[in-house]
């Protein structure tokens, strides 16, 4: 048997994806895919057509056509094998067999078919080595990644060692009656997920600025590294001249993907000269069969004051909490004041707020297991059946105050089984083969659609499909805590001030 091409093109013979194993003109395979809807014949059903030269093997794909080309003299019942196998691979990339889903994952199944046929031979793989041979995985890259993770963390230990050596050295300058050296570490503060578990202190540490991934570009200059993965120069190349002759490309970057999205609030436009940011994070575990093994959430007030005249200020906190949150203020803050009054100022009203940098003054802490403290609950109920799984899975917004955006619930699927089969949805989805991994997406969450449900089946058992996680952002806080006013220490005068509220999700898992 030799194959020549491997295409997949419409019912009018316009090519979509053309794969060539011998060397071909793409003037030859255009003229090839446009006369094979005119050679067959209506009404008789048939799975080849000859011409004098090639024959065609085709199979129907809804409105598409997977088309062999290959010669005459070749093994119809091997075309018919090696085309069912090229069948199967589409929809391992493509949730949908349209144009435009084709088009966005082209290379992602010209790779594929690659791996089918090698110089226009079959070559003996099944649909599981074809999806192990185009992931790449490498151990040695787990290995690196793992090394660099624990190298970072121990940085990050090391950062915290030696911001306690010097607050202690601060501390000892000040009980020897020596000045202190700088604004006694009232710098940048926030929190990170690696003191997201612990106990309050007295230290405010660097908040975790919202991490922005960057649009990828060509490399400038050349590279001898191995880069897994990676595309090649070829592909690039091939890319350049389609596009020069005028096809229009779709990347695979184009398509919508929430769960690779960076799922950060967009930061107000118009600032005032003061400016407070009230973020909160949540880290959130359950149980499959209900209860909460541990809930966390960890709040921080950070204010700005970019305006001299305006340094000297207090801040009146409106706290209306009710679920037992712990509040802890900076060692500068005036710790009476703000027990008395709910007042954020500087223990020495002389100074003011250092200028054109983030000031952490109020942080606090809410840890419980009640589960009526939940925010969203996530409800998975997978049920045997004759052919593996049906999962029922629904979600309820408990606190009807806030409104949840860009919600992603990640559900795994077991591997190798194909795409499951959706029934009733709210909202959208996306199947992750190469992660096994089912996403739903909902664009939004709030006192009007508090609740929703998705239904699939897949082969599979019920302990297949968990854990699952949940990630969303809120610009509404869960813990109700808000800066009401902002007043001048001489003459109480009002400020004007801006402020910009946000919740994010650290860990949101039923296991």
């Amino acid at each position: 048997m030799v194959l020549l091409a491997a295409a997949v093109c419409t019912k009018a013979g316009k090519a979509i994806v053309s794969r060539q194993f011998v060397e071909m003109t793409r003037t030859r395979i255009e003229g090839l895919l446009a006369a094979f809807p005119k050679l067959m014949n209506t009404g008789k059903q048939h799975t080849f057509v000859e011409t004098e030269s090639v024959r065609y093997v085709y199979q129907p794909l809804e409105k598409l056509y997977m088309v062999l080309i290959t010669t005459k003299n070749s093994n119809i019942l091997e075309d018919l094998e090696t085309l069912r196998l090229f069948s199967r691979v589409i929809p391992e990339y493509c949730r949908v067999l349209e144009e435009s889903e084709i088009s966005e994952h082209c290379f992602d199944v010209i790779f594929a078919f690659d791996e089918i046929v090698a110089l226009g031979y079959r070559e003996n793989v099944n649909l599981a080595q074809i999806r192990t041979f185009t992931e790449m995985d490498s151990h040695e890259e787990k290995v690196f990644r793992a090394v660099r993770e624990t190298q970072e963390r121990e940085a990050k230990a090391e950062m915290r060692r030696k911001a306690k050596e010097l607050q202690q050295a601060r501390r000892d300058a000040e009980r020897s009656g020596k000045k202190a050296p700088g604004f006694g570490g009232f710098g940048s503060s926030g929190m990170t997920g690696a003191n997201a578990g612990s106990i309050i202190t007295d230290t405010l540490i660097e908040p975790e600025k919202p991490k922005v991934t960057p649009a990828p570009m060509r490399p400038t200059g050349p590279s001898k590294a191995l880069k897994l993965g990676a595309r090649g120069k070829e592909v690039d190349d091939f890319v350049d001249k389609l596009k020069s002759e005028g096809e229009n490309i779709i990347t695979p970057g184009t398509g919508r993907k929430l769960s690779e999205a960076s799922k950060v609030l967009a930061a107000p436009v118009n600032t005032e000269s003061v400016h407070m940011r009230v973020e909160e994070k949540i880290s959130l575990t359950c149980g499959r069969d209900g209860g909460v093994q541990n809930m966390e959430i960890l709040g921080m007030i950070t204010l700005r004051v970019s305006d001299e005249k305006n340094g000297r200020i207090r801040l009146q906190v409106s706290n209306n909490d009710k679920k037992g949150m712990q509040l802890q203020t900076h060692p500068n803050v005036d710790k009476k004041l703000f027990t008395a009054e709910s007042v954020i100022g500087l223990k020495n009203p002389d100074k003011s707020f250092p200028l054109h940098s983030d000031v952490g003054v109020l942080k606090w802490r809410l840890q419980t297991t009640d589960e009526s403290l939940i925010p969203l609950t996530i409800n998975c109920w997978p049920s045997e059946s004759g052919t593996g799984c049906d999962v029922n899975i629904e979600y309820e917004l408990q606190e009807e105050g806030l409104e949840l955006n860009d919600i992603v619930i990640a559900i795994p699927v077991p591997s190798g089984v194909g795409a499951p089969v959706i029934g009733d949805l709210d909202g959208e989805y996306r199947h992750d083969s190469r992660r096994n991994i089912l996403e739903w997406c909902l664009p939004v969450i709030d006192i009007k659609n508090k609740t929703g449900s998705l239904e699939f089946s897949v082969a599979g058992q019920p302990g297949d499909f968990f854990p699952i996680n949940v990630s969303f952002v809120s610009k509404a806080n869960y813990c109700d805590i808000q800066v009401s006013k902002v007043s001048q220490v001489d003459g109480d005068s009002p400020v004007r001030f801006s402020i910009e509220t946000s919740l994010v999700v650290d860990k949101y898992e039923i296991l």
